[in-house]
């Protein structure tokens, strides 16, 4: 199968794998590359537009189309996994369909940009639904199938990998909604690699570059593609392959609660919040000598990562 999928290793022959939003963009790039190496898909989209209101139809079929086109299983999946039951039947398709699930990649999400004074509660609690949300229900819903098995004495392999972001490591203006959520999602990876590893999963998160429905607009000038051939660093396939390993059994056992920043031919591990320089008086501050102390602390600590949209 990984043959006839698109030439691929093998490297997940026979793993069944969930992608949420794996209608357009990256996930759709994620969904072609697992077909490639062997693995049943469960292509999941609910057909959203880039604001997530409602679109005519939903493209995981049209996925499927093209990995059943090129000899990769596939099925599709146009459930809400920002609720509870959305989630459920996400889980439920891939062992209804399959047999079994290895592999979840939380991708779905879309956009409502907005300054802070601008951004509406509504736009706020939208975006952090889905971004969110939507990696939390599914992750629970695959983490107690895995958990179930493990407790029968079952072996269990399995891989999640989380959708980041840029903004979620350094913030971006006009996008707090955005930038809060991609947060959420680091810390929820960390905390589920910590509880869930004793069950045979491994939870690890990307923040990708890449030219998506999401980005194409925003940053038009960075995001646009070459000419003459040369190579298309913000293609979202080139986001696939770190994916493609992340979901494998090719990680071993001790790569998990990572994040890797990942563009074009770039992957790095990004470390995030560690103790810097430190201040202890071994008794109570006054406010102004907190301030001196901080003041000097600063001296000597890194300077932070620009926000971006600032110059």
């Amino acid at each position: 199968m990984a043959d006839a999928a698109g030439g691929g290793s093998g490297l997940c022959a026979g793993r069944v794998v969930a992608i949420t939003g794996a209608g357009r963009g990256l996930g759709r790039a994620h969904a072609l590359a697992y077909a490639a190496e062997g693995a049943h898909v469960v292509v999941n989209d609910l057909g959203v537009r880039l604001d997530g209101t409602p679109g005519a139809r939903s493209p995981a079929e049209q996925v499927v189309r093209e990995i059943r086109g090129s000899g990769g299983d596939a099925v599709a999946h146009g459930g809400d996994i920002a609720t509870p039951e959305g989630a459920a039947s996400l889980v439920a398709t891939a062992l209804d369909t399959f047999g079994r699930l290895d592999t979840l990649v939380n991708n779905a999400g879309f956009l409502r940009d907005r300054m802070l004074v601008n951004l509406d509660e509504d736009d706020w609690d939208a975006v952090l639904r889905v971004h969110l949300k939507g990696h939390f229900l599914p992750l629970k819903h695959a983490a107690a199938h895995w958990r179930g098995q493990a407790k029968a004495g079952r072996p269990v392999t399995a891989r999640v990998v989380n959708t980041s972001s840029g903004a979620g490591l350094l913030g971006s203006v006009g996008q707090g909604n955005y930038s809060a959520a991609k947060a959420g999602i680091l810390a929820l990876t960390l905390v589920a690699a910590a509880e869930l590893g004793r069950y045979g999963v491994q939870v690890n998160a990307i923040a990708p570059a890449a030219r998506t429905r999401m980005t194409e607009a925003v940053f038009a000038g960075t995001m646009a593609a070459p000419g003459g051939g040369a190579f298309d660093a913000m293609a979202p396939e080139n986001v696939s392959p770190l994916v493609v390993w992340l979901g494998s059994a090719a990680t071993g056992d001790d790569v998990t609660g990572r994040v890797f920043e990942v563009e074009g031919g770039r992957i790095t591990v990004m470390e995030g919040w560690r103790p810097g320089p430190t201040a202890d008086k071994a008794e109570r501050w006054t406010p102004a000598g907190a301030g001196a102390a901080v003041r000097e602390l600063l001296v000597r600590a890194e300077p932070p990562g620009a926000v971006y949209g600032t110059s």
